[in-house]
């Protein structure tokens, strides 16, 4: 077995884990600070929105121009009065975007384009696109948005609970704040694509956080019935489990969006690549990241306000305390909740922070029988 799979079961056995839920503060903190960070970014700078949400013209090339980019960048801009956004194709040939321009004027800029480019006229292919439309596609998105979230939060509540379905949301919220605001820091135009890799991230970022609250469910079946872990532990002990797992997926996940973003959009210079792939990798890395540090924490944090868990972990730290009162040492405590752990078949117990390897049990005080 890997190094990693190794881990992988230590983890889900409990004899090694992390506290996340212990120091969930830190993570909330961290959250908010990424999430302000974000809408700063977006409240600043804005999001650069393409031509199919402003309406504009495309003038697209067949042949190779005569002058590099830069100096078609400045063609445009001087030919139209606007910004233009000038991209260079796979066939050597170039791909313009001008906002605000109409077909008078689209007529006007693609005359002029060539002569300064050195094509003939016949070889510039114009369209049009009115902002009309991609007020309708912005439309679209934001009820698909809604629908979806509203979808979410219905099913989660029938599979799980109320609660489960409320942190999952804020999670989803969390993660499409930290892409958009990503989005607005870096200046990527925001196309119809864009809006096609944001939603495909609500997917794979609700799939960590089902995979936790699942082992959650599990284990906390019965789990008044005990005395031995606070649903805190128990959830811990949760993402302890699906810890390696979810690792495993992002990674294989980014994988090849990474080949796409640095790659494919970066070294060839493939626009709609980049539109897809950077939504795509900032939503994946934000979706792991929040099925861990603020889904199932938040969760925890709703669940022991509840008045039967509330009284549980009361009765759980008294105890304890008796028991510390008495003489007891913390390892001993660690190997008895263990013990019991394996007794119980109701329910998953969860370790604290770090769960020590489990003694096996020893001939203690026992000699050896001679024989004669």
């Amino acid at each position: 077995m890997s190094r990693l799979g190794n881990l992988g079961a230590r983890l889900y056995r409990g004899e090694v884990g992390y506290d996340f839920i212990g120091k969930r503060k830190i993570w909330y903190g961290v959250s908010i600070l990424i999430t302000i960070t974000a809408i700063l970014g977006l409240a600043v700078s804005g999001l650069n929105m393409g031509i199919e949400f402003k309406g504009g013209a495309v003038f697209t090339t067949d042949t190779k121009a005569k002058v590099s980019v830069s100096q078609a960048h400045e063609d445009a801009v001087e030919a139209s009065g606007h910004e233009a956004i000038v991209q260079e194709l796979g066939n050597g040939g170039l791909r313009i975007q001008i906002t605000e321009v109409d077909t008078a004027k689209a007529d006007q800029i693609k005359t002029q384009l060539s002569e300064d480019l050195g094509i003939p006229e016949a070889k510039i292919n114009a369209d049009l696109v009115g902002p009309s439309w991609g007020e309708q596609i912005a439309n679209k998105a934001w009820a698909g948005l809604g629908i979806f979230m509203v979808l979410v939060v219905i099913y989660l509540a029938i599979a799980f609970e109320w609660r489960m379905a409320i942190a999952a949301l804020v999670a989803l919220i969390h993660d499409i704040t930290i892409t958009v605001g990503v989005y607005a820091l870096v200046g990527f135009e925001v196309t119809p694509g864009t809006v096609i890799g944001l939603l495909t991230i609500l997917g794979y970022s609700l799939y960590d956080t089902v995979v936790v609250f699942d082992s959650l469910k599990e284990g906390t079946k019965g789990i008044t019935k005990q005395t031995r872990w606070t649903y805190s532990e128990i959830a811990n002990r949760s993402i302890n489990g699906t810890l390696v797992r979810s690792i495993n997926t992002t990674v294989v996940a980014l994988l090849p969006v990474a080949g796409l973003l640095f790659i494919g959009g970066g070294v060839l210079g493939a626009g709609m690549l980049n539109d897809i792939s950077l939504s795509l990798f900032v939503g994946l890395a934000a979706g792991a990241y929040s099925s861990i540090f603020i889904a199932t924490p938040l969760v925890a944090d709703l669940k022991e306000r509840e008045p039967q868990i509330k009284a549980l972990k009361k009765r759980i730290l008294a105890k304890r305390a008796a028991a510390a009162a008495k003489g007891e040492s913390a390892e001993d405590e660690r190997d008895d909740r263990a013990d019991d752990l394996d007794q119980d078949g109701e329910t998953a117990g969860a370790g604290g922070a770090v769960v020590g390897q489990r003694r096996q049990p020893g001939g203690h005080g026992r000699t050896p029988r001679n024989r004669r």
